[in-house]
């Protein structure tokens, strides 16, 4: 381990926060079970999962140079920088899924062997953070303003460092395996020289500018907005008809009986009106174009021009031209030279009009407006409206464009190599539906206003000199003079504004690792692998980083980007705290613990498709963790006395291996195949599907049925019996490996309870992915038919009433190819089908000596097997309805087998499928076809005409 290394982990180790957290967590794990000892009867999470977390971090096994890791240097590094969360409280049910996302690919990629580095950070959140705080301090009777910004900075630290530990302490308890001696914050010092030395840049570049344009102005957080944080919501307003007069040009003066009819939404801005518009080709106004009409109150004349922005079909097809409160109004006012007159003030307050409405709120203001319009007969008419609004994303005000002086980034030329990063290939987005919608806003993207009027951020490396003269400097001190005239810095004012969130945030793949330096951690980890984020800040920050990371670094900054869907209500709804619908990811975490959470909102999802999210999802996930805890307790407690307990996992030789123990490892390797194929498809939701169903379905439910029957066989060899078990063992292990990328904490604890090899390290997270294992198709296939056998026997006994421990003398007809693997599994039919003594006959003719079913006898008919099971009247009580109930299920089944044989040739039928797909799967289809149709032929002469 490097002295750097060391003395990295050593100040982390010496954090209060962590002495405090993982503390606790160390002492709990010196005092646990070591691997060997017997499991307890139930699983408790909240007992396994500090302490396991406690040895990972003891082990220094997360850092991709960690004392612990076992990566392969000579392999790629694997990198993923967490999107980081606002410092603004705690996290909620969609940082924990992206969290299990993250951690997923992370964990898989270190047990493939791959250096792996999980970045973790902190967003400042500029906006989000000062309306948290605003809202503390007007509890307390203060304010920005009382404080000022010295003090009222140094509060906010003060409030970003009581929670960083919180959330902190909540991503460890979800799992994350991050390497916390990297923790990044972006306002931390490296993030700070980042931001400087990349707006510098793109000054110098000319992608920087100043000027007066219109903005998004937020009047509750009083700072500028970018456009994506406009939440455009459907609201019903009201559209006003005001009457202008005209001016009789002989006069000078406003004609009392000639007007022009306007109509608008926001009364008050008539103010600032400098214009007024009507469509080219609208006959109605032919005759006043080229005349003036009055501004009430203002007392203002105005022109009366023609632009083809103007619908006809709005209101009175005539519109009120406000430059300087409109973005339509403001391109329509440049295209015609007209003033622009700002009338409200920050706070959204009338200003500066000379009227009776300075100082009035724009509500207020308004209201007055029309009563004074009305009063003086100029109110021609007012209607309800179904209007678009745009609010502010954190404080829910209206917002108000305003011209303002700020700064922007020209993003047409960055968009343009964003653009052909993913077009090229050299960077994909995951689903691939959402390219389209990249490519559109890329494509339509306007230039990004980064000034922010608040105190609490990066402070804009600008600084102004008397003469108007602009320098922008990446110095920490600032420049010394001004670049264009040579004044001293102390006649220089910085600007006060600072930046957007975003523009540090997009700096973040690579200011996290230490850029603009040419730091170790950002030559081999830059570019990163995976960006995982919510669909929904594609534009906010993705395509930045896009953008940024290209121009600074001359490279993207990751190779995929897989956008994650939003979590819901079970009813669909969108989570919220008004709805009272919102999870506590921690509350959930304390009932049901930290792999049932992981699970539950990664089963069942895909890339970019919302889910839905309930209890039902978690007490699946539980179980399924109960589950498996008790298989392993089974396995660890079944092990033959003749194996000593401190023996090495090995694989038995072929020449001991049953059929039992064959289909076993022949279905963990189709299980590895499917889960490694899902993940290379980056299908989350498919891998849990494909461990659910090969653990709880196959494993459990067959494979520990099958192996309790030869564990038991005392005329078995003790080589046959020994070898069941290490297959069980090795089966449990992959199935363990495989599962812990999702489910972390339980498949840790339980693989320390069984044995290993002398190759494997003491802990899961570090072993080796499950080498593919080759598939015996011929083993599958025929002990899936004997299964499907003991299914029918299971069914039909169910639906006859027959009591569980009722054993039913059973003649069976085996093909002659399964003959060998029926007689290897004919005590496991006996016992798990309730079928004792159980013959088997060469022919079906040979069933009940060639005479019909006799009256109760149960006929199965399961693949290429038939089976009747006898029920003696005297032992077993049968009513005259069990002929026909034994029917009854024999034509479910026949209907059932008919639809499967539809579908399977139809699937046959389709051209494509038969060109395109795999040989081997096309043969499958081929097989499963004619095993249908026999199955239907057998059913059909059973049940006769």
């Amino acid at each position: 381990m490097s002295a750097r290394r060391r003395r990295r982990t050593s100040r982390w180790y010496h954090d209060p926060f962590v002495r405090w957290t993982s503390g606790f967590f160390i002492f709990e794990a010196m005092t646990t079970d070591r691997p060997g000892a017997p499991l307890p009867k139930a699983y408790r999470p909240s007992e396994v999962e500090g302490p396991i977390y406690a040895r990972w971090l003891a082990a220094d096994v997360f850092a991709p140079d960690g004392t612990g890791s076992t990566a392969d240097p000579a392999l790629p590094p694997f990198t993923i920088i967490q999107p980081p969360p606002n410092v603004t409280g705690s996290l909620h049910l969609g940082h924990a899924q992206r969290t299990a996302v993250e951690d997923l690919m992370i964990r898989h990629a270190r047990m493939r062997g791959h250096p792996t580095l999980f970045l973790p950070g902190l967003d400042h959140a500029s906006i989000a953070a000062q309306f948290v705080l605003d809202g503390i301090l007007a509890k307390e009777g203060e304010s920005r303003q009382t404080l000022g910004r010295e003090r009222y900075l140094e509060r906010m630290r003060a409030f970003s460092d009581s929670t960083k530990p919180v959330m902190l302490a909540q991503q460890r308890r979800v799992g994350a395996s991050a390497d916390w001696g990297r923790l990044r914050y972006t306002m931390d010092e490296v993030s700070a020289r980042a931001v400087r030395v990349a707006f510098e840049r793109l000054y110098r570049d000319g992608l920087a500018y100043r000027t007066e344009a219109l903005v998004n102005w937020c009047p509750g957080c009083l700072t500028s907005v970018s456009d994506l944080e406009v939440v455009s919501t459907p609201e019903t307003g009201t559209l006003w008809s005001i009457r202008y007069h005209l001016i009789d040009e002989a006069t000078g003066r406003p004609d009392p009986d000639e007007t022009i009819t306007v109509a608008t939404t926001r009364p008050e801005t008539l103010l600032g009106d400098t214009g007024v518009a009507v469509h080219p080709d609208d006959e109605r106004y032919r005759a006043l174009l080229g005349r003036r009409a009055r501004i009430p109150f203002v007392e203002r004349d105005v022109p009366i021009i023609t632009d083809d922005v103007v619908d006809r079909t709005f209101g009175t097809g005539a519109v009120k031209i406000t430059p300087a409160h409109d973005v339509d109004d403001n391109a329509t006012g440049k295209r015609h030279g007209l003033p622009a007159s700002t009338v409200l003030a920050d706070d959204a307050t009338v200003a500066n009009t000379g009227t009776e409405f300075d100082g009035l709120d724009r509500y207020e203001a308004r209201r007055r407006i029309v009563a004074a319009l009305t009063e003086r007969g100029d109110l021609a008419g007012e209607r309800s409206n179904e209007m678009i609004v745009g609010r502010c994303q954190r404080s829910n005000d209206v917002l108000e464009p305003r011209l303002k002086t700020q700064w922007f980034i020209r993003t047409g030329p960055l968009a343009a190599e964003a653009l052909d990063a993913t077009r090229s290939g050299r960077t994909r987005i995951l689903p691939q539906r959402f390219e389209k919608t990249w490519e559109h806003w890329l494509t339509n993207i306007r230039d990004w206003n980064v000034s922010r009027q608040l105190w609490w951020g990066h402070r804009i490396p600008a600084w102004y000199c008397p003469d108007g003269h602009v320098t922008v400097s990446s110095d920490e001190a600032g420049p010394t003079a001004c670049e264009a005239c040579g004044r001293p810095s102390a006649a220089l004012t910085q600007d006060p504004d600072i930046f957007d969130t975003w523009f540090s945030s997009g700096l973040w793949p690579f200011s996290t690792l230490g850029w603009p330096e040419d730091t170790p951690d950002y030559r081999t980890f830059y570019p990163t692998s995976v960006m995982e984020t919510g669909y929904d800040i594609i534009f906010f920050w993705v395509a930045r980083m896009m953008m940024l990371g290209l121009h600074l670094t001359g490279r993207e900054p990751f190779h995929t980007i897989y956008l994650s869907g939003l979590i819901r209500d079970p009813e669909g709804q969108k989570m919220s705290k008004t709805k009272g619908n919102v999870v506590d990811p921690l509350g959930v975490i304390d009932e049901t613990g930290a792999d049932a959470l992981r699970f539950a909102v990664i089963h069942g999802t895909a890339a970019g498709q919302d889910q839905r999210f309930g209890r039902a999802k978690l007490e699946n996930a539980r179980n399924f963790a109960n589950k498996l805890w008790n298989a392993t307790r089974f396995v660890v407690g079944a092990r033959p006395a003749t194996i000593p307990a401190n023996a090495e996992r090995r694989l038995p030789t072929p020449d001991d291996l049953g059929p039992t123990e064959r289909w076993m490892l022949s279905r963990v390797g189709a299980t590895t195949a499917a889960v490694d194929a899902a993940l290379a498809d980056f299908a989350f939701g498919e891998v849990t599907r494909l461990l659910y169903d090969a653990i709880w379905n196959e494993f459990c439910d067959w494979g520990l049925e099958l192996a309790k029957v030869r564990l038991a066989d005392e005329t078995l060899s003790t080589g046959a019996r020994e070898a069941t078990w290490w297959v069980l063992v090795e089966t449990l292990d992959s199935y363990l490996r495989l599962l812990h990328p999702v489910m972390p904490f339980v498949t840790e604890w339980l693989w320390a309870a069984i044995p290993h090899r002398a190759s494997d390290p003491e802990l899961l997270i570090v072993a080796r992915w499950p080498a593919p294992i080759a598939r015996d198709a011929a083993i599958e296939s025929e002990v899936e038919a004997l299964l499907e056998l003991i299914r029918g026997l299971r069914n039909a006994r169910a639906e006859a009433g027959v009591e569980p421990a009722t054993l039913l003398p059973t003649e069976v007809v085996v093909p002659e190819s399964l003959g060998p693997t029926f007689e290897s599994l004919r005590p496991a039919i006996e016992r798990l089908g309730r079928a004792r003594p159980l013959e088997r006959r060469l022919t079906r003719e040979a069933l009940g000596d060639g005479r019909p079913p006799a009256e109760g006898d149960l006929t199965i008919i399961a693949g290429g097997i038939e089976a009747i099971a006898h029920r003696a009247p005297a032992a077993d009580a049968t009513s005259p309805d069990d002929r026909g109930l034994d029917r009854a299920r024999l034509e479910r089944e026949l209907a059932q087998a008919r639809e499967w044989l539809v579908a399977a040739r139809a699937r046959l039928s389709n051209e494509a499928f038969v060109r395109n797909a795999p040989p081997a799967v096309v043969e499958g289809a081929r097989a499963r076809e004619a095993e249908l149709a026999d199955q239907v032929a057998r059913l059909e002469d059973r049940l006769g005409p």
